[in-house]
């Protein structure tokens, strides 16, 4: 009986907790009119101590379950994948003196930061047990923030200082502290695996899954937060790089964040939303400027769960996305996946009203895309425009169950191809290629035509332009591109070269594989050069009056050749040159996600650490 509820005496006795006797002792020289309260506050105190008994119990029963049935294994790191491989934290942050040019005078003081997957415990995780296998998918990982600060003296020299760390979630904090993998994969696998992941995750930990934020950083009203759609961002210090803990404004905000929240033009309001598994599917938010009050939320009323990575925003309206990248928990009860692209199902764009409803939302019927970064969105007369980056199959989570999952990913970074007898869009290969494309929806007639602006000689993501027009007319636009030969050999996503587009400017041409002319705008390209790949761009704009394209590409560039990284700072109105500067940091920087450059002069309340 003692093995079972150590709460028991091996002779069966209640041992008495040192509290409880305590109150015993006191409760007889008590007077009596108040003894009774005491014996129940003693009878109490037992219930309470019983109950933890159980949880504590039931906590080991389910710990040694999970450690006896399932058999976490590390996947393969290839070697032509060896800079999607985690670091260790550098410690305290480190000096810069390798700098290769000047960096401008008029360049911002301030830090560039980026965020992406940094595995904990070496690799992503599969499961093997009774219930089948489940795996962690190229996305997930633990977050790593790498920041290169700027700062500048009085006589104008610069002082850089590097630094890394991992983003100090409560999951993450978790399975630090026990000092192995706890939480069984649950997106993808054998669906009786990830249905017992979901399960056991939850009573264990009373989480389906890990907190990531692995995905993104923002600033807003001063502060800084580390973000993944899957959970509530985390407050960072943007130069210590401490986590402070979840932000929920106040307990306002119960539910998961988008990875990509929208300054509204003018009012300076931050839109948002959530998406989860279950009802409701899609709640949208708006934040005040000032960061401490959600000003709206409410009930999209989706009727499907869709796997919505961003949210557009004009003068007037918030622009939605829904497109059949869902998440259906019933799909996987019956044996189908978690996440699917259904490519036969229905697409939609919705355009709401600031603070309206569920019912102000304005549906455009569109063919069914993939888009998970918006470029920019603006209204014209009539219209609401909205351009994003368009494929024709979605990279998450993966192919279907019993597809080579190796195989499957390499053909879909393949150069685009098309069988003659396939349907329109169905691709044998490049089934990832994500072009340029321009939605024009008509508030008056609920008319919408669409049409891509890139044509099919390569192919972009991570999409970026100047902050200051978000929301806004816009003439120019930045993307990472893709380089489809070593994403391929890898079967991950490389990014060789990076694009600028002049949305005004158009020349004329043909992409071979559709049926009719497109009018495609003029591109400029920044090569990297050999085996040198970039992550995390960010456009750093010129402060003061000066063009929309007037500033900085700054970004992460590794050259796998050297095993060496960089921070390059590349000038928009010499795109095509060489980068005005080169820094090379102390440690490689593995390929990662969504980046940012927090200058100085926003009103931060935190304090620069010469």
């Amino acid at each position: 009986m003692s093995s079972i509820c150590p709460y028991l005496c091996p002779h069966g006795s209640a041992r008495r907790p040192r509290m409880a006797t305590q109150i015993s002792h006191l409760t007889t020289s008590l007077p009596s009119s108040l003894k009774p309260f005491f014996r129940e506050l003693q009878q109490a105190h037992t219930r309470i101590d019983v109950w933890k008994n159980i949880k504590n119990t039931s906590r080991r029963f389910l710990d040694a379950l999970v450690d006896s049935t399932f058999q976490f294994i590390h996947q393969p790191i290839l070697p032509s994948q060896s800079n999607f491989a985690p670091v260790d934290e550098i410690g305290d942050a480190v000096r810069i003196t390798s700098i290769e040019g000047e960096i401008p005078a008029d360049f911002p003081e301030g830090v560039y930061i980026r965020n992406g997957s940094n595995p904990l415990f070496g690799t992503l995780l599969s499961t093997e047990s009774l219930f089948g296998r489940s795996s962690n998918i190229w996305v997930e990982g633990e977050g790593m923030l790498h920041a290169l600060s700027f700062a500048k003296d009085a006589a104008g020299r610069w002082t850089l200082f590097y630094n890394n760390r991992y983003v100090q979630s409560d999951t993450f904090k978790l399975e630090k502290e026990r000092n192995k993998p706890c939480f069984l994969p649950a997106i993808e696998g054998d669906p009786p695996a990830i249905l017992a992941a979901y399960v056991l995750n939850q009573l264990r930990f009373g989480k389906v899954n890990k907190y990531i934020s692995n995905t993104n950083v923002f600033e807003h009203a001063g502060r800084v937060f580390s973000v993944a759609e899957n959970h509530r961002p985390q407050e960072i210090d943007v130069y210590s790089l401490e986590t402070y803990g979840n932000w929920d404004v106040d307990g306002a905000w119960d539910r998961p964040f988008t990875s990509h929240p929208k300054r509204a033009p003018g009012s300076g309001e931050l839109v948002i939303f959530g998406v989860d598994a279950k009802k409701p599917f899609l709640v949208l938010g708006v934040l005040s400027a000032d960061g401490k009050k959600l000003m709206h939320k409410v009930d999209l009323n989706l009727e499907r769960s869709t796997l919505c990575h961003d949210i557009g925003v004009t003068k007037m309206y918030n622009i939605i996305l829904d497109m059949p990248l869902t998440i259906d928990i019933n799909r996987l009860v019956r044996g189908g996946p978690l996440i699917k692209f259904e490519k036969e199902s229905y697409a939609r764009i919705g355009v709401m009203p600031r603070y309206g409803d569920a019912d102000s939302i304005k549906w455009f019927e569109v063919e069914p895309y993939c888009t998970f970064h918006i470029i920019n969105c603006f209204e014209t007369g009539d219209e609401v425009v909205v351009m994003g980056c368009r494929a024709s199959e979605s990279i998450i989570p993966g192919p279907d169950l019993g597809v080579d999952k190796f195989q499957w990913f390499s053909k879909g970074f393949k150069p685009m191809t098309k069988r003659a007898t396939c349907p329109d869009n169905i691709f044998e290969e490049g089934f990832f290629f994500s072009r340029l494309y321009e939605w024009r929806l008509n508030m008056k007639t609920g008319g919408v035509t669409g049409r891509y602006l890139t044509g099919t000689d390569f192919s972009i993501d991570f999409p970026l332009i100047n902050d200051h027009f978000i929301g806004l007319y816009n003439k120019y636009a930045y993307a990472q591109v893709v380089d489809s030969a070593a994403s391929s050999i890898c079967a991950l996503p490389k990014y060789g070269s990076l694009a600028k587009f002049n949305l005004e400017e158009q020349v004329d041409g043909t992409a071979e594989l559709e049926k009719h002319s497109e009018d495609l705008v003029t591109v400029e390209h920044h090569q990297l050069g050999r085996n040198k790949f970039c992550s995390g761009a960010a456009f750093v704009s010129k402060q003061g009056d000066c063009d929309e394209d007037d500033g900085w590409i700054v970004s992460f560039v590794h050259n796998e050749d050297t095993n060496a990284s960089q921070v390059y700072i590349i000038d928009t109105k010499s795109f095509d040159s060489d980068p005005v500067v080169k820094i090379t940091l102390p440690q490689r920087v593995p390929y990662g996600f969504h980046g940012t450059f927090i200058s100085k002069s926003t009103q931060c309340r935190y304090k620069y650490v010469q």
